[in-house]
């Protein structure tokens, strides 16, 4: 690797472990895409810290995406995937819905009430999802999706980090475009 390789990968990667990935990588299968998952979580969080109305700002015109609009739109996964399908609770998205789809996005305004409801609703379909995979008595307990049919919570679980890391790839270009944070 040239010199500015280097350079660039230590800004990126930088020199203080965060903790974000320091779980055992052996044991059980539950342990560790529980693991798995809430090191995208918090790599999503550690992507917005330090801004507050900036998270609303679309750096990439004309799309909507925004890092308030990835927090919604997880939200509203987060919601559907572990309520609705898997606990089969009548739970409608947060923010989109058939008649507004990119709700989530859209609605993405920078108004303190804005950006607090989305952390709210956020932090509380996280808590939800963490508490009923804790408390399922194993991984291949089943719900149904419209879309995909049955599905377990193993597949929701391997889902939701494919969510995850996908948005989290938006979320660092998103970042750096906003205020050149890398590595974040």
């Amino acid at each position: 690797m040239d010199e500015t390789t280097l350079r660039r990968r230590s800004e990126i990667f930088g020199a203080e472990e965060d903790g974000r990935f320091t779980f055992p990588a052996v044991g059980d299968e539950r342990t560790l895409l529980a693991h798995v998952l809430a090191a995208q979580r918090a790599t999503l969080e550690l992507k917005c810290t330090g801004l507050n109305a900036e998270l609303a700002r679309r750096p990439v015109e004309p799309s909507t995406l925004s890092l308030l609009g990835l927090v919604r739109h997880l939200a509203d996964v987060e919601r559907r995937w572990f309520r609705a399908v898997l606990a089969g609770q009548d739970a409608p998205a947060r923010f989109s819905s058939p008649e507004n789809p990119d709700g989530d996005f859209d609605g993405a305004a920078p108004d303190p009430e804005v950006i607090t409801g989305a952390w709210q609703a956020w932090r509380e379909e996280v808590a939800f999802a963490d508490a009923y995979v804790a408390q399922a008595p194993h991984l291949d307990v089943e719900g149904h999706d419209a879309w995909r049919g049955p599905v377990s919570l193993r597949w929701v679980l391997i889902h939701m980090i494919e969510e995850y890391a996908r948005h989290n790839g938006h979320a660092d270009l998103l970042r750096e475009r906003i205020d050149g944070a890398r590595g974040l």
